[in-house]
């Protein structure tokens, strides 16, 4: 009897999450159902949202993983409530108004203000005067203020102390025990304290001030010196910059209440000297101040009540809130810049020369192959202190005669310019070559450089050319080099070390098994960390697919993966649609056509009266095919549709074509930029205030969010993404203070073109190509705006 009636608790519970949840995302109950019981089948993110669409109803990965989020949230608020029910009822309190209150509650912050009164815990003041018989006393003045305080509190004084020890020998100390009681009970009545929360969250101001004697010490966080915002509307930057001064205490973090003094309490109880939360409390009670004879006391209650019990607490509670969302946002900004960088366009099978740029210990170079098999590698001297700029030269002409080199990658750190530069006289020598040169962000080479999977990968390489041969990877692939990188390392975040880190991890390591699963993985070619990110299988089974693929030759079919140890059918249904064999016996194997729909292709080819080689690729003959008329009890219209459109391009790489940035010859430090120069660059980071561009000038400049386009933008993940290639136009330029103002807008505010008129035709030159556009008068507003950007947010980064 009891096992059926969990049973039936449980079901009640999760029909009432799946209700839940099916409203908060706008979707179907059975979409969200099926969603569920997939993933608690063990179904990952990636294959429900390739290959269960009919189930799901076509729900996308992104509303997956905000599903498996929210899931996770509202089975621990279950457990939670059932936990408090027991515990009140336990102790014979369980009332049918609580417990519905209780049911009702949609937030684990409810749940623990319903559940404060009846919280077990170590013996109050309040408790000790309740002990003492003083709740008569402290309800009988509350009821009636006109009582005389310290009249009534003298028949309850008792010579002898308590068995806990309280004192309450003299009156005051039993009007103190009565205030106790009081105070409390106002503090733990939900009906007051929530509302309280809300109002304070929406009106109360976040307050940080500099910690005296520490300006110089806290120069960083000059801006946040003398700083206050409605802590409801602080974005996600600034809180986060404002708890990280706080916690190098630099700055002391306090909140602020509203100023307005608007409260909603009575004209007497502002009169009394009651701050504007005290007015509040006061009102929530049915109490103001009238010159009886317990008002003075009363008003020290209510004045207590908010000092010592409500101030401190609620600041505590608003903080965390205020942290989490920040740190929430900064995690999922965090999340589609790594997801961007993943999906950057990758250069294909190049022959490609990686160059680490250095000063004094040389500039390390890498030639890798098409497949990125290390070719050859060597250290040359072009800077301080050799100097040997034409045995450089010589040396990377002669691997890219040897090797057929045909993209130089070039590592942004330090000397990167120069590097560059010694690339584009190598071109200029040697224009047999064709060499095309890029500058790819070399953040987590180093870490990879030093790493055990880089010494089992690159055993015989010196730990300083692996970086090299990082920086070349990641332009034939950068999918599959990055993968290899502990995503927290490749540096496309802000405040990465101040968030959670197991929600950072959480997000991050989701973002890199979609990117990899949305564009598939060459079985015969992938890495085991390539590998261990495709759906249904981990570093085990990447192990033992690589040691198989060694041992007995390449994979000829995705069938022949059963035969891996530790890869068994549930491994293989969620796994095979992303591997991809791409020379094997079965042509639909490098596609992403899911073994389980193979028989649905062969009624497509009967429908077509066409060979699969022949069918592959045909849009013409696919285009003729109506999809309803294949649809069956087992295969729906989600997946027919699917499988010819994978059948029209077989194996479709959804990462955009390979491009890269132009940078001016003459532009080699942020000393060569001057306001109106027109430059291209590469998106390097994004957050919602702006986005950060790679001018090739070993300082990133900002593009504020109302400089990203001659519309409004609210976010500027709306307009770029990290890798995308941008022309921007420069509008300050802070040698000292190492800041870039950058613009991308096309018109003034009097809508005269951005770049302005030229007579020479710069304006219309392309940049790299010729002289350096003349500097114009940058328009006075954006000026302003991209000041006060770079104070309170260039540091952030």
């Amino acid at each position: 009897m009891t096992t059926s009636s969990n049973s039936e608790g449980g079901a009640a519970q999760q029909a009432l999450i799946l209700a839940q949840l099916a409203a908060e995302m706008q979707l179907r109950p059975a979409q969200i159902a099926a969603a569920v019981e997939l993933l608690d089948g063990g179904a990952t993110v990636p294959f429900i949202a390739r290959y269960r669409k009919e189930a799901t109803g076509g729900m996308s990965d992104e509303h997956l993983r905000n599903l498996e989020v929210r899931l996770g949230y509202l089975r621990e608020l279950e457990q939670r409530r059932a936990a408090i029910l027991k515990s009140i009822n336990a102790q014979g309190k369980l009332t049918p108004e609580l417990q519905a209150a209780i049911a009702a509650a949609t937030q684990k912050q409810e749940l623990e203000d319903l559940y404060l009164p009846y919280k077990p815990r170590v013996t109050t003041r309040a408790q000790k005067a309740r002990n003492a018989g003083l709740e008569p006393l402290a309800d009988a003045l509350f009821a009636n203020p006109a009582l005389d305080p310290l009249a009534e509190a003298t028949a309850f004084a008792r010579a002898e102390k308590g068995e806990d020890g309280s004192d309450f020998s003299t009156p005051q100390a039993c009007l103190d025990g009565a205030r106790d009681i009081l105070v409390e009970r106002w503090a733990e009545d939900s009906t007051l304290v929530g509302p309280l929360r809300e109002w304070l969250w929406n009106c109360g101001m976040l307050r940080a001030q500099l910690r005296e004697g520490k300006a110089e010490e806290g120069a960083n966080f000059r801006d946040y010196f003398d700083y206050a915002e409605v802590i409801a509307r602080v974005p996600s930057h600034r809180a986060l910059a404002v708890f990280r001064g706080r916690s190098q205490e630099v700055l002391d973090a306090s909140l602020q209440l509203p100023q307005d003094g608007t409260t909603g309490a009575g004209a007497a109880s502002s009169a009394s000297g009651l701050n504007a939360a005290q007015q509040r409390i006061a009102a929530h009670i049915g109490w103001s101040h009238r010159a009886r004879a317990a008002d003075d006391w009363l008003q020290r209650c209510v004045q207590w009540a908010w000092r010592v019990k409500l101030s401190l607490s609620l600041e505590r509670e608003l903080f965390t809130k205020l942290r989490e969302q920040a740190e929430s946002e900064a995690i999922a900004v965090f999340g589609a810049n790594l997801g961007a960088l993943l999906l950057a366009a990758p250069a294909g099978p190049k022959t490609v020369m990686g160059l680490d740029p250095g000063i004094r210990t040389g500039v390390k170079v890498a030639v890798t192959d098409p497949t990125g098999k290390v070719l050859d590698t060597a250290t040359i001297y072009p800077h301080e202190p050799r100097r040997d700029w034409d045995g450089s030269l010589h040396t990377l002409a002669a691997l890219c005669r040897r090797h057929g080199v045909q993209i130089v990658s070039i590592g942004n750190g330090t000397a990167s310019r120069e590097t560059a530069r010694l690339a584009s006289e190598l071109a200029q020598r040697h224009p047999e070559f064709t060499l095309t040169q890029v500058v790819v962000s070399e953040a987590g080479a180093s870490v990879y450089s030093a790493s055990a999977l880089a010494s089992a990968e690159l055993p015989d390489l010196d730990v300083s050319l692996r970086g090299a041969v990082s920086i070349a990877r990641r332009v034939q692939d950068p999918l599959a080099e990055l993968v290899k990188i502990d995503p927290k390392s490749i540096g496309v975040g802000q405040y990465q070390h101040d968030v959670d880190q197991t929600q950072l991890a959480r997000r991050l390591d989701a973002v890199v098994e979609d990117c990899v699963n949305r564009v598939g993985v060459d079985v015969n070619t992938a890495s085991v960390p390539l590998l261990a990110r495709v759906a249904g299988l981990n570093a085990r089974i990447a192990d033992h697919i690589v040691r198989q693929r060694d041992t007995a030759g390449a994979f000829r079919s995705r069938k022949s993966l059963l035969d891996v140890p530790g890869l068994g059918a549930k491994t293989f249904e969620q796994a095979a649609g992303f591997l991809r064999i791409m020379d094997g016996d079965n042509p639909l194997d490098r596609s992403a056509v899911h073994p389980e729909s193979y028989p649905l292709v062969e009624r497509i080819l009967a429908a077509a009266g066409q060979p699969i080689q022949v069918l592959m690729g045909n849009a013409q003959a696919l285009q003729a095919i109506r999809a309803e008329a294949l649809v069956d009890d087992r295969f729906g219209l989600y997946t027919v549709r699917d499988v010819l459109a994978e059948l029209d391009k077989p194996g479709r790489d959804p990462r955009p074509a390979f491009r890269v940035a132009r940078l001016q010859e003459d532009v080699q430090s942020i000393k060569d930029l001057q306001p109106g120069m027109r430059l291209e660059g590469t998106v390097s980071n994004v957050a919602a205030f702006g986005a950060f561009v790679d001018l090739g000038v070993h300082c990133d400049g900002l593009v504020h969010v109302s400089q990203l386009a001659d519309r409004f933008v609210k976010d500027a993940a709306e307009v770029v993404k990290v890798g995308d290639i941008v022309t921007v136009t420069v509008l300050e330029v802070d040698v000292q203070r190492q800041r870039i103002a950058l613009s991308m807008r096309t018109q003034k505010p009097g809508g005269e073109a951005a770049a302005g008129k030229r007579g020479d035709g710069a304006a219309r030159q392309p940049p790299g190509q010729g002289g350096r556009a003349r500097p114009t008068a940058a328009p006075a507003p954006a000026q302003s705006a991209m000041a006060a950007a770079f104070s309170r947010l260039g540091k952030d980064r």
